[in-house]
């Protein structure tokens, strides 16, 4: 997660950890939920339209 956070390739770090499969790797990245929250807070609020008749 460090790695990831300073920049460093999805795939450098799969070949680091010696992964066979990107997909692999992406499994444990995305369980860093401080770098969810990071990317969550950069969003705006969604905000519904109202619905229009047709």
């Amino acid at each position: 997660m460090e790695l990831l956070q300073a920049g460093v390739d999805c795939s450098v770090i799969a070949l680091w950890l010696g992964h066979e499969a990107m997909g692999t790797t992406l499994t444990y990245l995305h369980a860093h939920l401080e770098l969810k929250e990071s990317a969550l807070a950069k969003l705006k609020p969604y905000e519904r339209a109202k619905a229009q008749r047709f």
